[in-house]
């Protein structure tokens, strides 16, 4: 704001200086028009005769007195070019040498000066009842050739000159004055929106911030449950597969053993034995063949999965069902909406993981409940329930070791879902979540690479 105060003083000065020197030089011109043609005649040959006679200064004096300049003239020099004053309308100054100062030397080399309300060479305040003057340095040049013979000096009244000035100048800073307020309110204009944009700007990127801050910390969060849920997820994995290498050492492996040992027996190998002996431990060893066959099947029926790479959701879903009701004979309600069909395998095998253990995990802990599977998606998320209205649990019961609804709740999490439980005296609830939109994405961005 300063420097736009300095800048705008000092324009307002030079245009006030380029005027005033304006004016008072068309002043002058028109003084010096009114010498050239009247005064100017009247003089001799300067360069012939260096003194004006009695005649020539009466007509002066009376063309001074009663002329156009009469009432503003104040004083008249004729000055010679080695500064003699040839001619003063003050009787005193006619004949006397002065040094020849800036102005007069302009004049003698062929300039009109003009200077208004300023102090002449002789060091004499020319201002009469404070009135300013205008002070005229005009040169005399000898016809034909032009030369400059002599100069007049005038100082007249400058009464009218300094209310033209006034005027001049008074509508000049007028003038700049608008212009620079009209200057200030363009800038004022543009200096308020681009703060109002940068405003907005600012808040529409601190709520960016916030919300990029915000979604930062669930993915942070997200990633340490997946983290911490594929941990779990390895761990019980181990103790899975420890568990059935236990079933299957205990169980087939210990009756295929014993059937070996069978097989080495004496009524067996030996050919005298008794053939009836022997169809009897013939017939023991099958049995316990058979039964270990048996436990293999039973084994494996809980860990060969469908095949899923093919099948919707809802087939896997009816899979499920289907297999749940053959193996249990219990029937199982179940009310699907229009479900996506874009899901990735692993999704696909944690979608029939969790309906056949939540299943399982219903029939074995509410037999004889009503079990009920629903299931709807949206364009970025799929969600399966399992319920019943059997009598609830406590599941603070369940430990850490359970490869039931832990293991569920790590296989989900494991994929970025949300596993959540419900239960009760009106029965319990296992409701998944998956989330698809990542996936989507990844899948698309794919297929565009290809």
């Amino acid at each position: 704001m300063l420097i736009s105060l300095v800048a705008v003083a000092i324009i307002g000065g030079v245009v006030t200086s380029l005027i005033r020197n304006e004016v008072t030089r068309n002043a002058a011109a028109t003084t010096a028009l009114y010498v050239d043609s009247v005064i100017a005649p009247l003089l001799p040959d300067i360069q012939k005769a260096t003194e004006l006679d009695a005649v020539v200064r009466r007509a002066l004096d009376e063309t001074l007195q009663h002329g156009a300049l009469g009432s503003q003239l104040v004083e008249m020099r004729l000055w010679g070019p080695d500064g003699t004053i040839l001619y003063s309308n003050k009787a005193n100054l006619i004949g006397r040498r002065f040094p020849v100062g800036e102005h007069l030397e302009s004049a003698f080399m062929g300039k009109l000066v003009a200077n208004y309300d300023r102090y002449d060479h002789l060091g004499i305040r020319r201002g009469v009842e404070d009135v300013p003057l205008l002070e005229i340095y005009n040169p005399i040049r000898q016809p034909w050739s032009g030369t400059v013979v002599a100069v007049i000096e005038f100082y007249e009244l400058a009464g009218d000159l300094q209310g033209t000035l006034r005027k001049a100048l008074l509508t000049s800073w007028m003038a700049v004055a608008g212009a620079v307020l009209l200057i200030f309110l363009a800038l004022f204009a543009i200096v308020y929106r681009a703060s109002r944009t940068i405003d907005r700007q600012a808040s529409d990127l601190s709520l960016r911030v916030r919300d990029l801050t915000e979604a930062l910390e669930a993915n942070r969060t997200l990633h340490n449950r997946v983290q911490t849920a594929t941990q779990r997820a390895v761990a019980r994995n181990e103790r899975f597969l420890r568990r059935v290498g236990a079933d299957l050492h205990d169980g087939p492996a210990q009756l295929v053993a014993l059937a070996s040992l069978k097989l080495d027996s004496d009524l067996v190998l030996e050919e005298g034995a008794s053939p009836t002996l022997r169809q009897r431990e013939v017939t023991a060893i099958r049995s316990i063949l058979n039964d270990a066959m048996g436990e293999i099947r039973a084994i494996c029926h809980g860990l060969v999965l469908p095949q899923l790479e093919s099948a919707t959701p809802a087939e896997i879903i009816e899979q499920a069902i289907t297999a749940h009701e053959q193996r249990t004979a219990c029937k199982v309600e179940h009310q699907l909406g229009p479900l996506t069909n874009a899901l990735p395998l692993p999704h696909r095998i944690c979608l029939y993981r969790f309906v056949q253990e939540a299943l399982n995990n219903g029939h074995i802990h509410a037999p004889g409940a009503k079990l009920t599977v629903t299931g709807s998606s949206a364009p970025s998320s799929l969600v399966i329930n399992v319920s019943d209205d059997g009598p609830g649990f406590d599941p603070d019961t369940i430990g850490n070791d359970s490869l039931g609804l832990s293991g569920l709740r790590d296989r989900i999490e494991s994929l970025g879902g949300r596993f959540s439980l419900s239960t009760g005296p009106s029965g319990t609830s296992l409701t998944m979540e998956l989330t698809l939109q990542e996936e989507q994405d990844d899948r698309e961005n794919l297929d565009r690479d290809r």
